[in-house]
C-alpha cells in the first residue's frame, strides 16, 4: 500500500506540523550519534583525527582521575561518567554506553519508587540495623569499650 511516504508510520494526509516534527525528531535522531565537532574540522581528515586523539586523551584523563578517585573520598562514579560524556561528544560507542548507562538509571529509579520495593529495603535495613545492634551489644557487654590509646601494657 502506497500512503505516500517513504518513512514507516508516517501517513499521507497528515498535517504539515505533524511532518515538522517528524523530521525535527529524524534530524535529532541522526544528530544523536557520531562526531561534534565542528563542520571545518570534521572536513580535514588529519584535523578530525587530531581533534579525536585530543578527545580520547582528555576523557581518558577525566576517567583515569575518577577511578583514583574511588577508593578516596570524593565523586568517583560522577568523575568516570563525566569522561565518558567527553568522550561520547566524539565517539559513538561511547554514547551508546552512556545511553544504555542512562536507561538503567532511569529504570532502577523507577523500581526504587516502588512502594513494594521500598518497604521491602526499609524492612530490610531495619533488620539489618537491629543485627549489628545486637552484635555490637553482645560484643561491648563481654569485652567492654576500651579506647585504643587507653590500653595499659601487658
Amino acid at each position: 500500500m502506497n500512503t505516500g511516504s517513504d518513512r514507516p508510520g508516517e501517513v499521507a494526509g497528515a498535517s504539515d506540523g505533524a511532518k515538522m516534527e517528524a523530521e525535527a525528531a529524524d534530524s535529532r535522531d541522526r544528530r544523536g550519534l557520531g562526531s561534534r565537532a565542528p563542520e571545518f574540522i570534521r572536513s580535514r581528515r588529519v584535523l578530525h583525527v587530531s581533534w579525536q586523539v585530543g578527545v580520547f586523551v582528555v576523557g581518558l584523563a577525566v576517567v583515569v582521575s575518577g577511578v583514583v578517585l574511588l577508593p578516596l573520598p570524593g565523586p568517583g562514579w560522577v568523575v568516570i561518567f563525566g569522561g565518558m560524556a567527553v568522550w561520547a561528544t566524539e565517539f559513538v560507542w561511547a554514547q551508546l554506553v552512556l545511553r544504555w548507562t542512562k536507561r538503567k538509571v532511569t529504570e532502577a529509579a523507577q523500581r526504587a519508587l516502588d512502594p513494594k520495593v521500598r518497604r521491602r529495603n526499609i524492612i530490610l535495613t531495619v533488620t539489618g540495623l537491629v543485627i549489628i545492634g545486637g552484635l555490637a551489644g553482645v560484643y561491648f557487654w563481654k569485652f567492654g569499650l576500651v579506647m585504643p590509646w587507653s590500653i595499659k601494657n601487658q
